[in-house]
């Protein structure tokens, strides 16, 4: 990974879109909607609190995340699609 997130923002690789419902329907692609999940690959090393103390992270790389529709900005590296996000932009660390 080239890009090192700085303070409390972390960089996640979006799910990929359904294709398909689960009834068989083909979803195009102007009506498919913006996944909700994805993959953490980089993580920053935390922010400092009010009274210079480092906060650390509770995400981790390869945590799999529920964050808002909207939430991040959108990057491209090397052809992949990424978001930069602050971890309060996540609302969830999903299950493994």
């Amino acid at each position: 990974m080239k890009l090192k997130p700085l303070a409390d923002r972390v960089i996640v690789k979006p799910s990929k879109a359904e294709e398909m419902t689960k009834g068989g329907i083909i979803v195009p692609d102007t009506a498919k909607e913006k996944p909700v999940w994805g993959e953490v690959i980089a993580v920053g090393p935390g922010r400092f609190s009010d009274d210079g103390k480092l906060i650390q992270m509770e995400v981790k790389v390869g945590d799999k995340v529920l964050y808002g529709k909207y939430s991040g900005t959108e990057v491209t590296m090397d052809g992949d699609e990424l978001l930069i996000m602050r971890e309060s932009d996540i609302f969830a660390i999903m299950p493994k």
